[in-house]
């Protein structure tokens, strides 16, 4: 197979992807940024755990929804991560669930 059609099979899922988000922020509170992935939660603890010469963070999560393109259900009912990596967890409010016209992609 050409190269092209693998780029644009991928720009499709990317879009597809994309689409589902807008469709399903507002129905989540919290946005969870690991090295790995990106979450939409409901629930959301952040533990950090020491060893006897490091520390590593313990994340919990409820209600989920992960950005992966290659997930075929990308709802999930509980996840839970171990990293060593930064976390970023950010509280969602009403007014961030609203699309600006000038992004949308069905104009």
């Amino acid at each position: 197979m050409d190269d092209e059609v693998f780029e644009d099979y991928d720009r499709e899922l990317e879009l597809a992807l994309y689409r589902e988000y807008r469709d399903v922020v507002s129905q989540f509170q919290y946005v969870i940024e690991t090295e790995r992935r990106f979450y939409l939660a409901n629930e959301v603890n952040v533990v950090r755990r020491d060893t006897e010469h490091d520390f590593y963070f313990e994340l919990s999560m409820n209600d989920v929804w992960v950005w992966d393109i290659y997930r075929a259900d990308r709802f999930v009912k509980s996840v839970r991560v171990l990293t060593f990596k930064d976390v970023n967890v950010e509280e969602l409010q009403r007014r961030d669930f609203q699309l600006p016209e000038e992004l949308s992609l069905d104009s």
